[in-house]
């Protein structure tokens, strides 16, 4: 019943992402207790789901290409998970820090800029593109041309709708 941390670290594409998605999926299965989910559990899912639901989210506004990884974050992530008194998951949060703002408007040429520009710029959603009255073409826009506009393991159309 002691507070406790885990401190993931490592090199760009190490896995820290997808370790920390890990960590939180056997918390949230060992914490989950065996009685009936509440209605507003069912409409807004579990506690771990919405978690695990918030990454693409922070992912596109945090993440982009670099030289070494597709999908890099170019900030920290620090996740605090409450539990009850009775061991089941009670509440979490997500702070975010320190996020690469160079990276907004200047990118070296094998890279890009974080995932959300060009998730917009996809045509999945056309009205969104109507409404913030910008066109598809990401070389209309410097900040986000000056390296790499597309990559091949990552589909912006794709990325966008879970986003």
């Amino acid at each position: 019943r002691e507070n406790q941390s885990i401190l993931i670290t490592g090199e760009s594409g190490a896995g820290k992402t997808v370790n920390t998605k890990r960590v939180i999926q056997y918390f949230a299965s060992i914490a989950a207790g065996g009685g009936k989910k509440d209605t507003t559990s069912e409409k807004k899912g579990t506690l771990e789901d919405q978690i695990i639901q918030a990454n693409p989210a922070l992912e596109a506004f945090g993440n982009a290409k670099t030289i070494r990884n597709d999908n890099s974050s170019r900030f920290g992530k620090f996740i605090r998970i409450h539990f009850g008194a009775s061991g089941k998951l009670a509440s979490a949060d997500i702070e975010t820090y320190l996020l690469e703002k160079s990276r907004v408007t200047f990118q070296l040429k094998a890279e890009r800029d974080y995932h959300i520009f060009y998730q917009i710029l996809s045509q999945r959603k056309p009205e969104l593109l109507e409404m913030l009255l910008i066109t598809n073409n990401p070389y209309d826009y410097a900040f986000i041309s000056q390296g790499e506009t597309t990559v091949a393991s990552i589909n912006d159309a794709e990325e966008l709708m879970a986003t």
